[in-house]
């Protein structure tokens, strides 16, 4: 069993328009609304992959309601009255602009409860990935704690999250870290450009104790490394869509593979980019066709790294 933890839920609502333009008024041709945040849109990819998994997050009667009708077990802390939105208008010319509301503040005691709910589950738990952003009132050294009771557990654990949050928690040794390009350019304080601004920073991450750093970096591809090496991956061609989600697409992937034991990195970043594109091609964040994915698995190239920096724009 794969546990997910989401530490600022939302309901998540997609507008699609013809053309979106700054200032006008758009007619909205399809409208997705539901339970959301980035731990369920993790949690989405790995039931649909036949992944057994469970969502543990903050939440009122009304938004566990929803939650508990997505088809896969969940488990909500009372502890947030009222749950923000996030709003994405995504245009038929391939655009897309997100709106994401701050989390509103969890009640007092809401994140030990939380944290005392996963650690419960860790003895029978494959698997953790703590995503997003927090709710106010959330520690900022949840994400932290989270991963330090899953590594003493010997459970692999994934933090995908921002800020001083993404700090300290790549202070703990073995969380495996999944920053995309401006996350990795925020935690090591340096600009990220070149492959070699890459490579600096991951590295350094890994030297300093992190189990591994996955960096998605959009229509680059990955770079993954540990202390054994370090790969890249990219598809041939990228592929046209909406964005939101191929992020929580790739942790899911990954997560599914370290659960399985010693990863074999190429196997998992040919994975992650084919799961990651399938989502693009997808209305809504959380969604991938495993077809599509199936299509995509030849289109990925997998290389180890090696020789001079080159260009990675």
């Amino acid at each position: 069993m794969i546990v997910t933890v989401t530490l600022n839920p939302a309901y998540d609502v997609t507008y699609t328009v013809g053309e979106f333009l700054v200032g006008r008024a758009h007619r909205v041709t399809a409208v997705h609304e539901r339970v959301g945040g980035k731990g369920f849109n993790v949690a989405r990819v790995l039931a649909v992959r036949g992944v057994p998994v469970v969502a543990v997050t903050f939440g009122d009667d009304e938004f566990e309601a929803g939650a508990q009708a997505l088809g896969f077990e969940v488990e909500c802390v009372r502890g947030l009255n009222k749950i923000r939105r996030t709003l994405v208008v995504h245009d038929e010319l391939g655009s897309t602009t997100s709106l994401w509301e701050p989390g509103h503040r969890v009640a007092a005691g809401a994140a030990e409860q939380l944290l005392s709910i996963v650690e419960r589950r860790l003895p029978r738990t494959t698997g953790l990935v703590v995503a997003g952003s927090l709710a106010r009132g959330v520690p900022a050294d949840l994400p932290a704690l989270l991963a330090q009771a899953a590594v003493r557990s010997g459970v692999p654990v994934i933090v995908d999250a921002d800020d001083e949050a993404l700090r300290l928690a790549a202070q703990v040794s073995g969380v495996v870290l999944m920053p995309n390009r401006d996350e990795l350019a925020r935690l090591a304080a340096s600009p990220i450009g070149h492959l070699d601004s890459v490579m600096s920073a991951v590295t350094q991450l890994v030297a300093d104790g992190a189990g591994a750093v996955v960096a998605t970096l959009g229509e680059s591809g990955m770079v993954a490394a540990d202390a054994s090496g370090a790969w890249r991956a990219a598809l041939d061609q990228p592929i046209e869509g909406n964005p939101t989600g191929a992020g929580d697409a790739a942790v899911a992937a990954a997560i599914a593979h370290l659960a399985k034991g010693e990863p074999r990195w190429p196997e998992l970043l040919l994975d992650a980019i084919a799961t990651s594109a399938s989502a693009v091609g997808a209305p809504v964040a959380g969604e991938i066709d495993l077809r599509v994915r199936d299509r995509l698995l030849s289109q990925v190239r997998v290389s180890e790294l090696h020789g001079p920096p080159r260009s990675f724009a």
